[in-house]
């Protein structure tokens, strides 16, 4: 009984880092899902721009005539801007909303394939643990500590 906790004390326990980020951001599929969102951004900025430019001719034209303008008619311009304005700030919420999910959804399968290649690399070499070498997640990574990185870029067949 004695020599129970002494047998589980020699396991060997490997434990093993990667450098998620710098896999990830090597990706091959990681510049297309950045045109692509890129490319929604851009869309976006492009109808915000439009909806901007109406408010601040509206805007402008309003502050022109304002004198000569019927108070029935002042009311209904000042409406059109009010609705412009919400427009424009319901537009930024959804477009913030949009490109959130989307960039979810575009980075999942990536994600995916790489934690994919960790985990075959850490199953054929029984590693323990495979931690992300990051200072803001794992304050220290001792000298024992095997980097896996090399070895998960093979696998994706990255370099």
């Amino acid at each position: 009984m004695l020599l129970l906790p002494l047998s589980m004390v020699a396991q060997e326990i490997k434990i093993a880092v990667v450098k998620y980020s710098e896999i990830f951001s090597i990706m091959p599929e990681t510049t297309a899902v950045e045109n692509e969102l890129n490319a929604l951004v851009e869309r976006y900025k492009a109808e915000l721009q439009t909806l901007e430019n109406d408010f601040i001719r509206k805007q402008s034209d309003f502050t022109n005539q304002r004198d000569s303008l019927t108070d029935n008619i002042k009311t209904m311009r000042i409406q059109e801007i009010q609705d412009l304005q919400t427009r424009m700030e319901n537009l930024s919420q959804m477009a913030q909303q949009d490109l959130e999910k989307k960039q979810m959804d575009l980075y999942a399968p990536i994600n995916e394939k790489i934690q994919k290649a960790i985990d075959e690399v850490g199953d054929e070499n029984n590693y323990t643990m495979v931690f992300i070498k990051n200072p803001n997640i794992v304050p220290y990574v001792g000298k024992t500590a095997i980097d896996i990185t090399e070895q998960v870029k093979a696998k994706l067949g990255i370099k």
